[in-house]
């Protein structure tokens, strides 16, 4: 004959019972003056980054010739995309929806950097990539890394870019990722942007970040 052994729970005394009562109302109360005590945290329509360990920044030179690094716009938001020139569709509405969201922000818009980093430099020179910028905002910047700085650039960004092939023999173009990074004016990077949100969600994330940064 098989004997079962049945271990019954101990049942907490009232002195225990009121010990416990008091504990967890003692963390109740820390709890809630903590959620009180702490900033509350900005609401974003675009991808929060806030705290990413990537990207670090770029240090290139731009359509002028000069070394721009990200520390060079602090105070400002910097909003980082990369496309190249001849892009039919993704990088003209990009660039045009940042000269719009520049608009918007009004007395703010000075605060307000555009990078443009070019992922065809063989055929993006100095001098187009000024033309291209002259189209949307005199402040806008390209940048122009070389052959060899373009896949760490593109490595620190995550940021997807291939040569393809076009129909014509020596044709082609470039596939790339379509988002931009936005940048507080400490440098740090705080929101990804996805392609397509319009100028009024971006100038509304931006006007935030202005006001929280």
């Amino acid at each position: 004959m098989t004997t079962l052994l049945l271990t019954l729970p101990t049942v907490p005394n009232r002195r225990q019972v009121v010990r416990h009562l008091a504990g967890a109302a003692a963390l109740s109360v820390a709890a809630g003056l903590l959620a009180a005590c702490s900033p509350e945290k900005p609401q974003f329509s675009s991808i929060d980054l806030t705290g990413a360990d990537y990207p670090q920044g770029f240090s290139l030179l731009d359509q002028n010739g000069k070394p721009r690094a990200l520390k060079d716009f602090a105070g400002k938001v910097v909003v980082v995309f990369f496309g190249f020139t001849q892009c039919p569709d993704v990088c003209p509405t990009t660039m045009a929806d940042l000269a719009q969201v520049k608009q918007q922000l009004g007395p703010d818009g000075g605060k307000l950097q555009a990078i443009f980093i070019t992922v065809d430099p063989e055929r993006d020179t100095p001098e187009l990539l000024k033309a291209y910028m002259g189209n949307f905002d005199p402040s806008f910047l390209a940048l122009r890394p070389t052959l060899d700085q373009l896949p760490q650039v593109a490595k620190d960004f995550k940021v997807y870019y291939k040569k393809v092939d076009g129909k014509t023999p020596g044709s082609y173009t470039m596939d790339h990722s379509a988002g931009s990074y936005v940048f507080d004016g400490k440098g740090r990077v705080r929101l990804y942007t996805r392609y397509g949100v319009g100028a009024e969600v971006l100038a509304s994330d931006i006007r935030l970040l202005l006001k929280t940064s």
